[in-house]
């Protein structure tokens, strides 16, 4: 992956990364060794702060990489229904 030329960007990013991990260690730790009834709560409700978080850093960066970004396919019936004239063939966008 390159460096971003936006600070706001590469921030969402690396959050992004560790709000993945932590869920994933949280979770695991939830399934393998169970939870204590009193934690229960508590542990819902991490998870549920960092699904939200995850789904905030997905949005900032999805409106970052919409305008720069190419299609994936080469297919015709893909290339048909893209908008071409908001493509910068230089790759990065004007803001």
């Amino acid at each position: 992956m390159s460096a971003d030329s936006d600070s706001r960007i590469a921030w969402h990013r690396v959050q992004l990364r560790k709000n993945r991990e932590a869920l994933k260690a949280l979770e695991n730790a939830r399934f393998t060794s169970g939870e204590i009834a009193g934690r229960r709560k508590q542990t819902s409700h991490a998870i549920a702060d960092l699904k939200e978080k995850i789904a905030e850093s997905e949005r900032c960066i999805a409106l970052h990489d919409r305008p720069a970004r190419r299609p994936l396919a080469t297919d015709f019936r893909s290339l048909a229904g893209v908008n071409w004239s908001h493509w910068n063939a230089n790759g990065g966008s004007e803001r």
